[in-house]
């Protein structure tokens, strides 16, 4: 894309801290990316470790922003699953955003706010997928052909499109594709169901009869 700028490497510890250090060192710009073929020490949320081998992709985004968005992470989730429809395969939303086939994660995302910037950290299975305990995965290898220059130049359009778009039709998507709606969710220790998102982002929970919200909360879906 043009307006993207790409910075390529066959291997670093991590994309998502290269991008951060451009950031404290003054070298950041809008729309910069750093990809690397291979990482050493890729991670996701809550510093786990990300498997990083080579022919999978393992990019992060830095784009500059004037406020922090509550309802980034399901734009990231439906440009993700918009990409991956592109190229006829069928995802699914795990909250907030991991993506999964048959039930199975094949994307993640690491979102880390900098200054002014905003790193958006993706990593998607292509050629392998990584064991896990407890924790099924799988390649986009076993559902389609999926060349990586392409996914990541579709992924570059649509995070263009889903960050700009209006949140009322990224709540529709995002619902459209996600799992565990009007299923049992463990909140803060507790099981009740698992509604949805509201028009601001805000997760809809009910615990009996009673409807309430909650901002930027770990759930957890119960597996059925």
């Amino acid at each position: 894309m043009a307006n993207y700028k790409l910075i390529s490497f066959d291997k670093i510890s991590s994309t998502q801290t290269y991008a951060l250090n451009m950031i404290a060192e003054g070298q950041a710009q809008d729309h910069l990316v750093i990809m690397a073929e291979a990482q050493s020490a890729g991670r996701g949320r809550y510093k786990r470790p990300w498997v990083s081998h080579h022919g999978n992709l393992y990019v992060s985004f830095i784009y500059e922003i004037e406020d922090r968005d509550i309802t980034l992470s399901y734009r990231i989730a439906v440009a993700i699953a918009e990409t991956l429809i592109s190229f006829g395969i069928k995802p699914t939303i795990k909250w907030p955003n991991d993506i999964l086939i048959d039930g199975k994660k094949v994307s993640g995302t690491l979102t880390e706010y900098s200054g002014k910037f905003v790193v958006i950290g993706i990593g998607i299975n292509i050629k392998s997928n990584p064991t896990v305990e407890n924790y099924e995965t799988t390649k986009l290898e076993n559902y389609a052909d999926v060349p990586k220059q392409d996914l990541l130049k579709r992924l570059m359009k649509n995070l263009d499109k889903w960050r700009k778009a209006d949140f009322i039709d990224v709540r529709a998507y995002w619902m459209e594709l996600a799992i565990g709606l009007n299923g049992v969710v463990k909140y803060r220790g507790e099981k009740v169901d698992f509604i949805g998102i509201n028009e601001n982002g805000a997760l809809v929970l009910r615990r009996g009869s009673e409807y309430f919200l909650a901002y930027g909360d770990e759930i957890v879906i119960q597996k059925s």
